[in-house]
């Protein structure tokens, strides 16, 4: 039962009876005392429409009669707001749905719709970084949000296997190889020089032998192979894995890059200068026209990208995501209008951009870069930290925001790490539950109306608002928001353990109720997590 879903509904009964054709209200968490749990905006909304006092439109709705009398009841705020009371007893019959749905409670049914989930995207340049990290674990929560949500995913990875950065990577690869056999060779101007490279090349010497020439095409092809199974072997280790891979290789091989040239010089949309060609993107609303193609005769991002999403709509997503970096924050508006040019539908594309990450260890930054191989890649995390603490940690802001991933914090096992804070109250509720089967003997009939205490219902209310926080979490793409009602539901939860016995011979039938509490505790914290791609141990 989605409770937004019934006052939603109560909502468009009020507007059906007075014959008012409106979409557009929100219905959000009160925070205020006295003012109900939920309030809606909708008497606001209408007051131009039926130029009326908003309040005096607040309290209509609330008089007006209500089929979900036993859920909610209503009352009227200034200046205009609809407020819904949530009775008591509705949160006590949701414990019930939780302990008889388990691990499906929340989930939606299928929706026979489709999404598309593009994300990590890294060029097989080098190791995947703490940057890449963030992205990558952004886009796993969101596919596994959308699936629990009713769609049908498709995880994909993107990513450039042709043009100057693979260039350079291919002359940086010859040096490393040239200079292992004592020649001197210097590395390409801004070329590629981890220690990666290093590995790479003695195994190509081994493998290939000690004659090759800078322009053999091992140095590419074995590198961007090599390169690119560590990147998947990465990503394994956080339990990660893609449906599709997709080379931007494919669209010129297709000729879907000169059809998109073709179509935009046909248009009028583009045009050549200083040996450039330029979308005339000032046409199309933005300050200045872009170059889809350089005076070298290399593309930029914007032409591929323009062919590799056009392909993606083709295809008949019913959503499509992206999972971008900062630096892709003035790229993808030109894409979009790309796609406008070309008649593709861009209302299903979803944007997410994330900003960066910064590692601080021992109170200090630690700097990186990726050419001068001076990072962090993920797998040195992975060495260090457990996969939970990595997945958790990187969605611990909102990805709109910048991240300190504090490696001396990720490594304390106290309640000071929200991840182990998480798990604790888990295994809590799991030892008790032992606890329980031990200590009382029989289980009476459930008689969930028995909680009555502040802290019972708060904790019953955090339980019931699983379903609402999944929809809210999916509409913003933003798996944060769920770390965020998890730490909440385990707060609720050690607050309720710490004022309240709930293992009591004296008094089963209460014992057995605050049990069942906490098996419902225990079910949204395991369905929340399961959903993050975070374990949820037992024992700690």
């Amino acid at each position: 039962m989605n409770l937004k879903n019934l006052m939603n509904q109560f909502i468009r009964n009020f507007l059906d009876s007075k014959n008012i054709s409106h979409n557009d209200w929100t219905i959000n968490t009160n925070s205020k005392e006295g003012f109900g749990e939920y309030s809606s905006n909708i008497a606001l909304k209408l007051a131009n429409e039926l130029k009326k006092n908003p309040y005096k439109i607040a309290e209509e709705i609330a008089e007006f009669e209500n089929e979900f009398g036993d859920i909610f009841h209503l009352s009227a705020s200034q200046p205009g707001f609809v407020n819904f009371h949530i009775n008591k007893n509705y949160y006590i019959n949701i414990l019930s749905e939780i302990l008889d749905q388990q691990g499906s409670f929340g989930k939606n049914k299928k929706l026979n719709k489709k999404a598309n989930v593009e994300f990590v995207s890294s060029n097989p340049t080098g190791p995947l970084t703490v940057g890449h990290g963030r992205q990558a674990i952004l886009g796993d929560m969101i596919s596994s949000i959308l699936s629990w949500q009713g769609y049908e995913v498709t995880r994909e990875y993107y990513y450039n296997d042709a043009g100057k950065q693979m260039r350079v990577l291919s002359e940086s690869a010859y040096a490393k190889y040239a200079n292992h056999l004592g020649k001197n060779i210097n590395p390409p101007e801004n070329g590629y020089v981890g220690q990666y490279l290093d590995d790479i090349s003695l195994k190509i010497i081994d493998k290939y032998g000690t004659n090759l020439k800078s322009n053999d095409t091992v140095f590419r092809e074995y590198t961007e192979q090599e390169i690119f199974k560590n990147i998947k072997n990465t990503l394994d280790n956080l339990g990660i894995k893609f449906d599709v891979f997709t080379k931007e290789g494919t669209f010129y091989d297709n000729g879907a890059i000169e059809n998109i040239l073709d179509t935009l010089k046909e248009k009028k949309l583009s045009y050549e200068k200083d040996g450039a060609v330029w979308f005339k993107t000032s046409e199309l609303g933005k300050d200045e026209d872009k170059v889809l193609v350089k005076s070298s005769g290399e593309p930029t991002y914007r032409l591929p990208d323009i062919a590799y999403h056009a392909d993606k709509v083709d295809r008949g997503y019913d959503l499509i995501v992206d999972i971008f970096g900062a630096d892709h924050i003035d790229t993808y508006p030109d894409v979009l209008l790309g796609l406008e040019c070309l008649n593709k539908k861009t209302d299903h594309i979803k944007v997410v951009i994330h900003q960066f990450v910064t590692i601080k260890k021992s109170g200090e930054i630690v700097k990186m870069s990726t050419r001068k191989a001076n990072f962090i890649t993920l797998d040195e995390l992975n060495e260090e930290l457990n996969p939970d603490v990595i997945r958790y940690f990187f969605i611990m802001r909102g990805a709109n925001s910048h991240l300190d991933f504090d490696l001396d914090l990720a490594k304390d096992e106290s309640e000071k790490n929200p991840v182990y804070y998480l798990q604790y109250a888990n295994a809590r509720i799991s030892n008790l539950l032992k606890r329980y089967d031990k200590d009382i003997v029989g289980d009476p009939s459930i008689n969930l109306s028995l909680l009555k205490e502040k802290d019972e219902i708060s904790l019953a209310k955090l339980l019931s608002e699983f379903p609402n926080k999944m929809d809210e979490v999916s509409k913003a793409l933003e798996p944060r928001k769920l770390g965020t009602y998890l730490e909440d539901v385990a707060s609720a939860y050690h607050k309720f353990y710490g004022n309240h016995k709930v293992i009591d011979p004296q008094n089963i039938e209460l014992s057995f109720a605050r049990k069942k509490l906490c098996e419902a505790t225990k079910i949204i914290l395991k369905n929340g997590l399961s959903i993050l791609g975070i374990t949820a141990p037992d024992k700690m």
